[in-house]
């Protein structure tokens, strides 16, 4: 089957403004494929160049070398297929939670009254019925993230991409969160790259882990399948014999690498 995003041997090399002779590559010769309707994420140490892989796969930077398929097909520019949720807060504090989720239909020209009855319904499936007229300064950090999540699936992306959205919320709002997504992400089937340096959150919501090395020239150092059932209750399913098998398979992996890249980070 053809993938619905293939980034086949991809380096991303940066050079400094002030002295082109100094530069940087974050990654070298990285190969990340996401089946259709696949759940895969991706972890590794902090600024090891995980956002750089997200940001190439958006159409947001061209790398150096390699290549970026979409369903078979090179990614020319801007990658219309993918929906892209932030870590940081990306909603407009002057847009009620409605208009927020409606922005990207009124952008592609939808009628107001379509765009309104489609936001209500996905204000509804997000569990914020009532909220619509609120603005983003009246709402919790967990309800930020599913009018974020709403003003993405709305769109009707083929591919999600997700750069550590949950990051910042409490520990009980971040796992309703994860559920919230699972279960929105089990009734569409999209295909999702999910970036987190967390990773028992890795385990608990994805097919696949895909373990990134400290940087710089990051590049995959290892790939696991994850057979945990599904649906599944991230809270309940971290308390598993097999999940703790799969945390402690992964982290032999990857602990090495955290503790390069903790180094690197001290310099």
């Amino acid at each position: 089957m053809i993938p619905a995003l293939a980034l086949e041997n991809i380096t991303c090399t940066f050079v400094s403004r002030d002295d082109r002779s100094q530069r940087y590559t974050a990654l070298k010769d990285t190969t990340l494929v996401a089946a259709e309707g696949e759940f895969v994420c991706v972890v590794g140490p902090t600024g090891c160049g995980k956002s750089t892989l997200l940001n190439v796969a958006a159409g947001l930077l061209q790398p150096s070398s390699g290549s970026v398929k979409i369903g078979g097909e090179p990614l020319i520019g801007i990658n219309p297929r993918a929906g892209y949720l932030f870590q940081a807060e990306a909603l407009m504090p002057w847009r009620s939670a409605l208009d927020n989720v409606i922005v990207g239909l009124e952008f592609r020209g939808v009628a107001r009254a379509e765009a309104v009855e489609r936001g209500n319904d996905w204000l509804q499936r997000v569990g914020l019925t009532g909220f619509g007229s609120r603005y983003p300064h009246q709402l919790s950090g967990g309800m930020r993230k599913r009018v974020s999540l709403a003003q993405t699936f709305i769109l009707n992306p083929q591919i999600l991409l997700m750069d550590e959205p949950f990051s910042a919320l409490d520990v009980q709002t971040r796992q309703l969160m994860e559920n919230e997504l699972l279960d929105l992400w089990s009734a569409e089937r999209k295909s999702v790259v999910f970036i987190t340096h967390d990773l028992e959150e890795a385990i608990a919501l994805s097919d696949r882990v895909v373990v990134l090395s400290a940087g710089p020239e990051t590049h995959p150092i290892g790939e696991y399948r994850i057979d945990l059932e599904r649906p599944r209750d991230v809270s309940e399913i971290r308390l598993t014999p097999h999940f703790l098998e799969l945390h402690a398979q992964i982290w032999h992996t990857m602990k090495e690498e955290v503790l390069k890249g903790y180094v690197q980070q001290q310099r």
